[in-house]
């Protein structure tokens, strides 16, 4: 039998590696950036063109390659960051692998042009799918400057399902963001097809948040810190009114490294306990300094994965540290003196004489009863000409059919009768009998279906009319919420909001659509570009769908809302005339019905 069993060669090996590290324009804006932080560069600019499929350039001050430092940094497992084992114990630096360069060449073509401060001529090196070329001496400054240009276009399946250029330039902001919060000492740039959407300044950490997030963050964060001999831990963490259910900015930070780690986001929430609604997220900047021997980041190529010798210590001082900073600069609602309008309660004076009582003068021997009436009333005429029937009353169904049956489609077979009268249980369930046994509806979850498919409908006829505020309302958004609020824009005016572009991601919100009383709207268009963002959906109907949910999961009936008879049935009435009487959009269960032959059974 023949040998099968055969080497890959080195564009196929490093194609599939690729897979793992390039997954996106994104990543190979982080790796690249992540370079040049390494490199010692203050400044660095990304410049990107079509959310990066067409090109990607990132240029830093930092001390560029030798030539042959050049060459050699496009193959894989080539690295200045490491020379033995011993040293992934001891890291300082944000790369270590040697892989990014060589994975990037893999499914791009790549033109680097470099020069470090000793020589008098940089290098220009052109590589493309793991092949060199073309290089030559060129004249340009100090530091590195990177162009990868047809990302993927040795891969076309990859190539496909990249996702829209919004949603990919979300991404490449979002990586951006975990590198600047990190180096706020670095002046970063981004342009997107030429129009700049990031200008950031050599600044303090505070200073860089709100740059990144917007001024409101400078009233809504608190420090942390705490010095130990395990960790140093330090940041900011939002005050619980600035908690919002989606969309809250979460950052850890392990020695100037991005990490996810759920077990710490515990540790966070559990200092927030009781504070916040359930559901509510707080926003959150931890930094973690810790030595590189008790900790492992060599999980994942993405570097995001990091394992802590001393975790569960580390959690107890984290989940402290939050709780101290909540309880020594959070403001506590102080007692309030205020008495206009409050009824006055007198300070005791003892010689004060009280006012007496008014006494009731009344007459004892008068009694109502023996007094007669001046005209007698014949009551017996009230009842002639009827006469008694005899007859036995048909027996017949206690509830009578309801017209608006007309309107049920196929929800008719389910409640072909149903009762005039409803019962609300603890503020959340309408139960009401029908022909078959017990109805039971999620008031909340029928309102929502309803709110659904009525927005849904005044987007395809136009007709959502606007309610013009009194005050306008600003609305501060990050740079990659604010290409989400750009793409959905226009569904948002279809809906009936009025917002005008204030320039900087500051936003106007001038009008909402009628019958959003009472609400919040500022949160409400949050969570509305936060779930577009969350799916990332772009255009056509998904987007529709998404945002006209998201309204009407704010404006459907709360919880715990009382309702009267007349609300209920017309809730009924109204759900049972929706295309889909028996889940929400998101596919909750709205309606259940005991049946007759179940409660007869408990009840025997």
């Amino acid at each position: 039998m023949s040998d099968i069993i055969q080497l890959l060669p080195d564009s196929v090996a490093n194609q599939i590696a690729a897979g793992e590290v390039i997954q996106r324009p994104a990543s190979v804006i982080k790796e690249l950036v992540e370079n040049s932080v390494d490199a010692g560069a203050r400044n660095i600019h990304v410049l990107v063109v079509d959310a990066g499929r067409t090109s990607i350039q990132v240029v830093d001050d930092g001390k560029g390659m030798s030539e042959t430092d050049a060459r050699l940094s496009f193959e894989r497992h080539a690295t200045s960051k490491i020379k033995k084992a011993e040293d992934l114990f001891a890291l300082s630096t944000m790369g270590f692998r040697g892989e990014a360069l060589a994975s990037i060449a893999a499914v791009a073509q790549v033109e680097l042009t470099t020069r470090t401060a000793g020589e008098d001529v940089g290098t220009r090196l052109t590589v493309s799918n793991s092949r060199v070329v073309d290089q030559e001496p060129v004249a340009c400054p100090v530091g590195a400057n990177f162009k990868v240009d047809n990302l993927f276009f040795n891969v076309p399946a990859r190539r496909k399902f990249l996702k829209t250029n919004t949603t990919e330039l979300n991404n490449i902001l979002t990586a951006l963001e975990r590198i600047v919060l990190v180096y706020p000492e670095v002046n970063f740039t981004l342009h997107s097809n030429g129009a700049e959407l990031l200008n950031l300044k050599a600044s303090s950490l505070r200073q860089r948040i709100i740059d990144v997030f917007g001024k409101r963050f400078n009233q809504d964060i608190l420090p942390v810190s705490v010095d130990t001999s395990m960790c140093r831990i330090s940041g900011f963490v939002g005050k619980p009114e600035s908690a919002r259910k989606k969309g809250a900015h979460q950052y850890f930070f392990v020695n100037g490294r991005y990490m996810k780690h759920a077990y710490f986001h515990k540790a966070v929430l559990n200092a927030f306990e009781r504070l916040l609604p359930v559901g509510d997220q707080p926003p959150y900047f931890i930094y973690f300094e810790v030595a590189p021997s008790d900790i492992d980041v060599n999980i994942h190529p993405t570097k995001t994965e990091i394992k802590f010798e001393n975790e569960q210590a580390i959690w107890q001082i984290l989940s402290a540290a939050v709780k101290d900073a909540i309880g020594r600069f959070c403001e506590v609602p102080a007692i309030d003196f205020d008495t206009e309008g409050k009824p006055e309660i007198p300070v005791f004076n003892p010689s004060y004489e009280p006012v007496r009582v008014p006494k009731v003068e009344y007459n004892p021997g008068y009694n109502p009863f023996a007094v007669k009436p001046s005209k007698r009333q014949d009551w017996q005429l009230l009842y002639d000409g009827l006469q008694p029937n005899t007859q036995p009353l048909p027996e017949g169904n206690l509830f009578q059919p309801d017209e608006t049956d007309t309107l049920l489609s196929s929800a008719t077979e389910m409640i072909a009768e149903k009762s005039p009268a409803h019962y609300q249980y603890k503020g959340s369930y309408i139960m009401t009998a029908v022909k078959s046994g017990l109805m039971i509806i999620d008031q909340q979850r029928a309102d929502v279906r309803i709110l659904y498919e009525q927005y849904l409908e005044q987007l395809r006829t136009h007709t959502a009319s606007t309610q013009q505020l009194l005050f306008p309302e600003i609305l501060q958004f990050a740079p990659s919420d604010a290409q989400t609020l750009a793409a959905v824009m226009p569904d948002l005016n279809g809906m009936g909001f009025d917002l005008s572009d204030l320039g900087g991601g500051s936003y106007a919100l001038n009008g909402v659509p009628s019958g959003l009383e009472g609400l919040d709207h500022v949160r409400l268009v949050r969570n509305m570009v936060s779930d577009a963002a969350e799916l990332g959906v772009a255009e056509g109907k998904e987007i529709v769908e998404t945002l006209a949910l998201s309204m009407a999961r704010s404006a459907a009936i709360p919880r715990g809302q009382v309702l009267s008879n007349e609300e209920m049935e017309h809730i009924i009435n109204r759900l049972f005339a929706c295309s889909n009487v028996n889940y929400t959009p998101d596919g909750k269960t709205i309606l259940s019905i005991l049946p007759q032959q179940e409660i007869e059974r408990l009840l025997a």
